[in-house]
């Protein structure tokens, strides 16, 4: 048994958090802060994600085994090679890439770059900054729309713009680079042409060499039904996605999976951990619109529950650099999860709100992604998505319909979901 400590505070490290705590190898699970869900699965501690020295006292002195990473900021910013170059520290498993392999998602350039040196389709795309922004509005007009503009550096998922009209895509493509519309993130710009089909994301567990592809998980970025209006950090996810059957999947694995791992190989990336492969099937065939270097959210809420596997034995595996032994047993029935949000979001909304009705929630899980507890130990809203319900069937609609009759029994004041999670797909 090890003591085990997990960085995160939303509904994905919730539901890690769930998982870890089944194991019987798990010994005290600390959360890093976590929220008012986690404390359900562990002890929640207050540490930043980015305080690389307090982490590292936390480690020392609680003795830990393990540290699996949630989001992608510390990874970004270096923390596995904080920990492998620390004597104190490059004993315990770390689970997540080093700075190195972190730029798969840190920059969308670095990444176009690594999917051209080793085959993986993708869109045609060029690369632009301040210096270029005239060869860049050039680069536009040769492009059919819709125009793809995404900031290389990490912008919280709101650096993707696809815009219609050429004269929308020049001016934003100024504000980004000349006026530094999400900071320092849009100093370099990556247009691509834009690809028309079925998003999906693919999640791969890979120690550098050998890997695990998990379920497959489709989910909803945009805030109003019918996939219109302002991106979000996602408001539902369903797992696995119906056409993404053994033929689709067998290309991703050949094409991009396979590839991918290769080419973290090649490069020498210390990577054990997370690739979320953001995909677009074109007519039966896949291609990479995005890589990041953990888990998606809300897509974990429901490719987790459905993991059957130890997932601290696949963690174990992952350090040890033998996943070619790991046993990954999934559950067959179909997820789906509706993410409830607040009133507002994602513009400005209300934090410090009372939610009722959470303990009424039978059949289905509920994870907590923005929420908290007050002294008298009172569920209270604390962030734009509040709560992710995940329920399972053996069919899309039975699954969803659960979870929507979950979601009926959960209030609180200006709540808010999408009722059309899903419904394309059925």
């Amino acid at each position: 048994m090890m003591d085990i400590l997990l960085l995160g505070s939303g509904g994905r490290e919730h539901a890690i958090a769930a998982k870890i705590a089944e194991s019987p190898q798990c010994g005290k699970l600390y959360i890093a802060p976590g929220n008012a869900g986690t404390s359900q699965c562990g002890e929640n501690v207050a540490l930043d994600n980015t305080d690389f020295e307090a982490i590292r006292k936390f480690v020392i002195e609680k003795r830990i085994g393990m540290v699996v990473v949630g989001p992608e900021a510390p990874l970004v910013a270096g923390l596995q090679d904080f920990f492998a170059q620390d004597e104190a520290l490059k004993q315990v498993a770390f689970i997540g890439p080093s700075r190195q392999g972190a730029m798969l998602e840190g920059s969308k350039d670095f990444a176009k770059a690594f999917m051209q040196r080793h085959g993986i389709p993708t869109a045609a795309y060029r690369s632009f900054t301040q210096e270029t922004l005239e060869e860049g509005i050039a680069f536009l007009h040769t492009l059919q729309p819709p125009y793809v503009l995404k900031a290389d550096g990490l912008a919280a998922g709101k650096g993707v713009l696809i815009l219609d009209r050429i004269e929308e895509a020049e001016q934003e493509l100024r504000e980004m680079l000349a006026h530094a519309k999400f900071g320092a993130a849009s100093a370099k710009v990556v247009i691509e042409e834009f690809l028309k089909g079925i998003e999906l994301s693919v999640f791969v567990l890979t120690d550098g060499e050998h890997y695990c592809i998990l379920p497959s998980a489709k989910d909803y970025k945009r805030i109003g039904e019918g996939d219109t209006g302002l991106n979000t950090g996602g408001m539902g996810s369903v797992s696995p996605v119906p056409f993404a059957d053994e033929t689709f999947m067998r290309k991703v694995e050949e094409r991009i999976v396979r590839p991918t791992v290769q080419g973290i190989q090649a490069e020498k990336m210390d990577y054990k951990g997370f690739v979320f492969l953001g995909l677009m099937n074109k007519g039966g065939d896949p291609y990479v619109i995005e890589y990041n270097v953990r888990m998606g959210d809300p897509e974990t809420e429901s490719v987790f529950p459905r993991i059957n596997s130890d997932v601290v034995e696949l963690f174990k595996q992952t350090w040890n650099g033998t996943l070619d032994q790991a046993e990954l047993r999934i559950n067959p029935q179909t997820a789906a999860c509706v993410m409830m949000v607040a009133g507002g979001y994602p513009g400005s909304y209300a934090k410090g709100l009372p939610i009722q009705g959470v303990e009424q929630v039978s059949g289905s899980l509920v994870f907590h992604a923005g929420t908290k507890r007050n002294t008298e130990g009172q569920l209270l809203t604390n962030g734009g998505r509040v709560l992710c319900v995940t329920s399972f069937a053996d069919s899309l609609e039975e699954a969803l319909a659960k979870s929507y009759a979950s979601v009926g029994n959960i209030h609180w004041q200006d709540c808010y979901y999408r009722r059309d999670i899903g419904k394309d797909l059925l």
